[in-house]
């Protein structure tokens, strides 16, 4: 018998929102987080906004001695674990503490330390004046071990990189040590912190960012005949996840349950997605097939669909293999169009927003999306520009990544 797992606690940190209520809020309202870029001058740049953090202030948060020897990407990760691990209210000092661990997911780890220490050598006469911060910082498997001694979590440690399906692979580790008993309770999620110039830059130069410098509020439209590319966000989700029977003893606020998660590969090429969407089809029906599940039981479907050209229809193919091309009354959105991409972190926000839809029975909107591609059949319903009121009891969140990763998560009401 295989435990049953649930989540217990959730934290955020994005561009719409510093933690789990703001963003919730936002969302629903159907902001957009996108403006133009304040961190660097990025005046010259094909892109030049994105979805940045809004009245943030990390020194609110950590102390010197710890934002000294973090990068952004850990910073935004303890923010967001403390606030789950209050929200869980679990007592680590009624547990043991192997019984606790961390699994944490991060795309691209400390870019803006790495970026900064190799440009700060590059400028010098070739005398090596690197940190002794410099490896701990940037290396991607920082965070989980910072949540993990900040806390005294002492089981499960690790980080999982699997590009923008990152935080979704986390997710499905955690669910996957639960329910065989190696771990009573795992924080996890993922963080990310890409708006630096070289994040920036490499993913301009590759045309995957949309180019819309006057007009960023409106740039970010997932599904629509006009999208161009996506636009780069920033910040963490966290999701604790614990095992039912430990959740019910303890009386926990449980928000909803983990029923199924799957990863499959697209083998096919380094960045785009297959455009059949084969291997993201089969991940797809794996998941719902492990809750013992059929699409036609998903109220709302999360999609990846980032508002690229061919990613976005990709999607749609491998959702049409799913539902062997008849009509569906799964309600299909993207809250990319709001939050932006946060590359491995988008799958722990996205699903925070797939929980809060169970718990709220509010499907947020996709907003800017005014003309469907007529690529897409008419079989498909989505919710767009306003936020919907709606009886969801089972949520997916959909994630992809360069590499032809393909991760899928089915979140059920309990």
């Amino acid at each position: 018998m295989l435990n049953r797992v649930v989540i217990t606690g959730l934290g955020a940190l994005t561009p719409l929102g510093n933690n789990v209520k703001t963003y919730w809020q936002n969302l629903v309202a159907g902001k957009s987080g996108a403006a133009t870029i304040t961190r660097f001058d990025a005046s010259l740049f094909r892109t030049q906004f994105a979805c940045e953090l809004k009245d943030f202030n990390i020194t609110d948060h950590l102390d010197k001695a710890e934002l000294k020897r973090t990068d952004t990407f850990t910073q935004y990760a303890l923010v967001v674990a403390d606030e789950a691990i209050k929200d869980s209210g679990f007592d680590l000092s009624k547990m043991d503490p192997f019984d606790v661990g961390i699994i944490w997911g991060s795309g691209q780890g400390g870019m803006e330390t790495f970026e900064e220490q190799v440009t700060e050598y590059a400028r010098g006469n070739g005398q090596p004046r690197f940190s002794p911060f410099f490896v701990p910082k940037f290396i991607s498997n920082m965070a989980s071990g910072m949540i993990s001694i900040r806390n005294g979590f002492m089981g499960i440690n690790y980080t999982t990189v699997s590009a923008c399906a990152t935080s979704n692979t986390a997710i499905m580790d955690a669910f996957n040590y639960i329910r065989l008993g190696k771990a009573k309770i795992i924080v996890t999620g993922g963080s990310e912190a890409p708006i630096t110039p070289a994040s920036i830059g490499g993913f301009s130069s590759m045309k995957a960012m949309s180019g819309r410098n006057n007009d960023p509020q409106h740039a970010s439209r997932p599904f629509d005949i006009d999208r161009d590319g996506f636009v780069m966000g920033e910040g963490a989700g966290a999701l604790v996840l614990e095992d039912y029977d430990h959740a019910v003893a303890r009386g926990a606020h449980i928000y909803a349950e983990v029923t199924g998660a799957s990863m499959t590969a697209d083998a096919y090429h380094m960045t785009a997605t297959h455009p059949e969407g084969l291997g993201a089809a089969r991940a797809m029906q794996q998941a719902l097939t492990e809750s013992s599940l059929s699409i036609e039981d998903v109220d709302y479907l999360n999609m990846h669909a980032t508002s690229t050209p061919v990613g976005d229809l990709s999607e749609i193919n491998a959702l049409l293999a799913v539902t062997k091309g008849k009509e569906t009354n799964t309600i299909i959105g993207s809250t990319k169009s709001m939050t932006g991409h946060l590359l491995g972190a988008a799958g722990a926000i996205e699903a925070i927003a797939a929980i809060k839809s169970i718990e709220n029975q509010i499907i947020p909107p996709t907003i800017n999306t005014t003309t469907l591609d007529p690529a897409i059949p008419d079989t498909l319903k989505f919710v767009l520009k306003d936020a919907i009121d709606h009886k969801v009891k089972v949520a997916m969140s959909n994630t992809f990544g360069f590499g032809g990763h393909n991760g899928i998560v089915v979140f059920k009401a309990v």
